[in-house]
């Protein structure tokens, strides 16, 4: 047991060694690579623990879900990163209700009391395990529907809500207690679905814009999630490494909240996004505004005798894969002479760091991408501001309208460029429902086409 301890404590020293790496794209490999050495040590340490009677199963169900995970990780695409990780939060939380269960039914396995006759504290850890990941399965699994298109991306509200949502938290509150003194199998299902329905309502007002902190949410939940599962299985390897992810999780969903000037207690009770007036907003008449329209010769014309460039990456680049083709467009412009640097919002794309991982697979150099609060005020001496599908979080209305559902979210200022090509497939408002000043500035020229076929026509048209 001395042994299986000090692997454990060596693997949790490697998954936080896993997350150090991941802070950052230069050593992102090298942390994939720590938290590969840590599982792998992990399921080797659990197997040789006395404990293990049964090693077949096991590594069957190892076998089953590694030929699984293989066969996603060849075929995703990284377009669909997004929703395969809500897809693996809803698997997690739907693993600590099974693991609960099992625990509840058959507690002499697990040396936490007898059938009826539970510990107290054992049996508050698995309530609050099962309600976490019951919360966390149906909740990853709205948030898949979204960013699949399955489901509007559109806020889904009604009256009385919030009022709800908080009296379903009181009853499952409620029900732990009653769990507690009486051990009944009826309240433990109870708050399982009580659970499960709060999870669908408490995501399915949150509007598109704001998935990837949703996305990135439903990862601390999961976290939380795997140390009820850890109590439940006395693992103190599962406690740290869900403690990890779960206090990751809520960090990272604080600073994006600060990013995009959002109440991070809003979104802990699922509130935020549902602003009623988005759909008022995205709806605006602009038949009376101009909008300057070009063509791949005129964008390449442009910036072939611009000084510099910001490239502008956003979900419309994702949706049509059109990485490679940009970082090729840069790669011209900068044999011609043209400073060419790219400028990452926080909330680009669909989850925390969407931009950067599609950016990575291009192999474009770390050192020409920069953060938000880096380079915005670059904007103002840049000769072209080339925007690739990223709408809302441009949209000057974050800085103008006070009326508007994103005002106050710091947003890339492209507006103060001397000029702004802005691919789009059409003049519709974004992923949130909003629309967009920018394409109305005088200064701001669209480029309606598919992301991948105009930057690759912009490239002929440079060649």
């Amino acid at each position: 047991m001395a042994l299986i301890a000090i692997a454990y404590l060596i693997a949790a020293i490697c998954f936080i060694m896993a997350l150090r790496g991941l802070s950052g794209p230069k050593t992102a490999r090298k942390g994939v690579l720590f938290g590969v050495v840590g599982m792998g040590l992990a399921i080797v340490a659990t197997m040789f623990n006395p404990r293990v009677e049964d090693h077949i199963l096991p590594l069957v169900g190892i076998a089953i879900g590694g030929l699984i995970g293989t066969g996603i990780a060849k075929k995703v695409a990284m377009t669909a990163l997004p929703q395969l990780m809500a897809a693996f939060h809803s698997l997690v939380g739907l693993a600590a209700v099974c693991v609960a269960a099992a625990a509840f039914y058959n507690p002499e396995a697990y040396g936490i009391g007898t059938g009826g006759h539970i510990h107290a504290g054992s049996l508050i850890e698995m309530a609050l395990g099962v309600a976490i990941g019951a919360f966390t399965f149906t909740g990853s699994i709205i948030a898949f529907g979204k960013l699949q298109g399955l489901i509007s991306g559109a806020p889904l509200t009604f009256k009385g809500q919030h009022m709800l949502n908080a009296i379903i938290g009181g009853v499952i509150v409620t029900l732990i207690v009653m769990l507690c003194f009486t051990q009944s199998i009826v309240f433990f299902w109870m708050i399982v679905i009580l659970a499960l329905v709060l999870g669908i309502l408490m995501i399915v007002p949150i509007g598109g814009a704001d998935m990837p902190v949703i996305v990135s949410m439903l990862n601390s939940y999961s976290g939380w999630a795997a140390v009820g599962i850890g109590f439940t299985l006395t693992n103190s390897l599962l406690i740290v490494t869900g403690a990890l992810v779960g206090a990751s999780g809520a960090i990272l969903s604080y600073i994006m909240c600060k990013n995009m000037n959002r109440s991070f207690i809003s979104v802990l009770l699922g509130g935020f996004g549902a602003n009623g007036e988005a759909g008022a907003t995205g709806g605006a008449d602009n038949s009376d505004k101009n909008v300057k329209i070009g063509s791949a010769e005129d964008a390449a014309f442009i910036m072939k005798n611009a000084e510099s460039v910001i490239i502008v990456p956003g979900y419309g680049m994702a949706v049509a894969q059109a990485q490679h083709a940009v970082k090729e467009m840069a790669d011209h412009l900068k044999k011609e002479g043209v400073k060419v640097r790219y400028a990452i919002h926080p909330v680009a794309g669909r989850m925390p760091g969407h931009m950067n991982v599609l950016l990575a697979e291009a192999n474009v150099p770390y050192d020409d991408v920069a953060e938000l609060e880096d380079i915005n005020r670059e904007f103002a001496q840049c000769d072209v501001a080339f925007v690739v599908g990223a709408n809302d979080i441009t949209n000057p209305a974050a800085l103008t309208n006070p009326a508007s559902p994103i005002f106050g979210m710091p947003i890339l200022d492209v507006s103060k460029a001397k000029t702004v090509l802005f691919i789009k497939r059409s003049l519709g408002s974004g992923y949130a429902g909003i629309d967009n000043e920018l394409f109305y500035q005088p200064n701001t020229m669209m480029l309606l086409d598919n992301a991948k076929k105009m930057v690759e026509n912009i490239i002929k048209a440079l060649d």
